[in-house]
């Protein structure tokens, strides 16, 4: 075969394009949008499941949980709203708490 050139480097040049479909399948695989392989559904969880988050005392309803959120935001103070079992519900660090309540209860 090739007039008597080394057939092994001819072969292994074959391998990059096995190794590259192989990697296109994978990759295709990981990073699909039907969600089945990788990705895990989100759940709610109850209000002391986020482990370093301490919750605030709980917003009547979700327009309130944002107000009161945007109002942490805008004096610095790292909060997030989640959507728990319980219902809205915005959490900031322990360290954070007795600041996050002085300013909601002003």
């Amino acid at each position: 075969m090739l007039g008597g050139i080394n057939n092994s480097l001819f072969l292994q040049s074959f391998g990059g394009f096995v190794a590259l479909g192989i990697l296109i399948v994978v990759l295709k695989w990981g990073f699909s949008s039907n969600g089945k392989f990788l990705v895990t559904p989100i759940k709610a969880g109850k209000k002391n499941d986020y482990g370093l988050l301490t919750p605030l005392p709980t917003p009547s309803s979700y327009i309130e949980a944002q107000m009161k959120l945007q109002k942490l935001v805008d004096l610095n103070v790292k909060a997030t709203l989640t959507q728990t079992l319980d219902g809205p519900q915005l959490m900031v660090f322990e360290k954070d708490y007795k600041i996050a309540v002085a300013i909601l209860n002003s």
